[in-house]
């Protein structure tokens, strides 16, 4: 990918997010309010984006966000609706050794996109720094990087209205017998499943499933994180992949590739609509549904690892660093980050994910 000269900030929308906005992206009259948390960043750019049926940026727009208010910026933007792919780009210094890594060449995944399109492309262009091809630093201080990862990471898409979930069955605690699952592993040779709906969320619900989880006594069903995950570099290097999902992306999307290939061709809304339903439908038959959930670490891995969302947006913010020395981190998962949670922004995140899980996808609890 060739290098591209640092984009300078975008002109400022014409007007803000209405006052009482959330975060992420919220319908609204005649477009959308865009509002995202970056307290230490000079400028940011809401980045509406068409893309290819291969992932690749084809046209991109900047608008320029109105903030930092309360470490918040937003931006209310004309005929956006649902389908609109988008991304952030964070302006501000360049000085790892304090911590602050901005580097307005690589696009971030919004944390609060319900869902997205395209792939991580585990490369040097998702890096804020310049790196070898081993994906190691190439010099010392850290040179910010000056490849755009345009076409080489996940964007956001607005979602639009979708049906209502059918309420859970509320099972007294001392009679739930829960079980634990993956979505793909449950259904993948489970006999009498169909073939087209084997490994997904639409199989997880199918009659035969149902019918195999009752007869077993179970009343909960605990899945295996179905957050929008990214494997590790070192399983990628190897051509390998992480099955189990520990390595989230994004806490709000789910993971694409558990759905079927018919959602996944109709577009990001037809994967959440398949989440939507299959939660309907265990309900229906009697099960709760809780997930497992992952909030105490990222997959942008070490503080030398990819740029792809809450590093880019606020590396201070979001993430755990050594008592005075805002370069390192403390890593007290074993991932290479720890999510910060004396940090308020961080906090709202996690809190503003598990009300998106239970009141807009329904589902009855978590296993932290």
């Amino acid at each position: 990918m060739p290098s591209t000269p640092e984009p300078a900030p975008a002109p400022r929308a014409d007007l803000p997010a209405a006052p009482d906005h959330g975060l992420g992206v919220t319908l609204n009259g005649d477009g959308a309010d865009f509002a995202v948390h970056a307290p230490h960043a000079t400028a940011v750019d809401l980045c509406l984006l068409t893309m290819d049926a291969d992932g690749a940026v084809v046209e991109e727009t900047r608008i320029g966000m109105h903030g930092p208010s309360r470490g918040l910026w937003s931006a209310h933007v004309p005929g956006v609706g649902a389908g609109q792919r988008y991304s952030y780009r964070a302006h501000g210094p360049w000085n790892p050794h304090e911590g602050l890594l901005y580097n307005p060449r690589k696009l971030l995944l919004d944390p609060y996109a319900r869902a997205l399109d395209g792939h991580v492309d585990l490369g040097p262009a998702v890096y804020a720094h310049e790196v070898t091809d081993d994906l190691v630093p190439a010099a010392e201080p850290w040179r910010p990087s000056r490849l755009d990862s345009a076409g080489s990471t996940a964007v956001g898409v607005v979602t639009g209205d979708t049906f209502p979930v059918v309420p859970g069955p509320r099972v007294p605690r001392e009679r739930a017998v829960i079980y634990e699952a993956h979505v793909k592993g449950l259904t993948y040779q489970l006999p009498g499943v169909p073939e087209e709906l084997r490994g997904t969320y639409a199989g997880l619900a199918h009659s035969v499933t149902v019918e195999h989880l009752k007869a077993l006594g179970i009343t909960t069903i605990e899945l295996l994180p179905i957050h929008a995950s990214v494997s590790e570099p070192f399983l990628t290097k190897r051509g390998l992949s992480n099955y189990w999902g520990y390595s989230t992306l994004s806490y709000f999307a789910p993971e694409p590739s558990y759905a079927t290939a018919a959602a996944r061709a109709a577009g990001p809304q037809a994967v959440l609509d398949e989440v939507r339903g299959m939660v309907s439908m265990l309900h229906e038959a009697g099960l709760e549904v809780v997930l497992d959930v992952v909030y105490n670490h990222t997959c942008e891995g070490g503080v030398d690892g990819p740029s792809l969302s809450l590093r880019g947006l606020d590396n201070l913010d979001y993430y755990l660093h050594a008592p005075y020395l805002p370069a390192q981190y403390m890593d007290v998962t074993g991932t290479g980050n720890t999510v910060d949670f004396r940090a308020t922004g961080a906090i709202r995140l996690v809190l503003d994910s598990l009300r998106y899980w239970v009141t807009e996808v329904g589902v009855d609890g978590f296993r932290f």
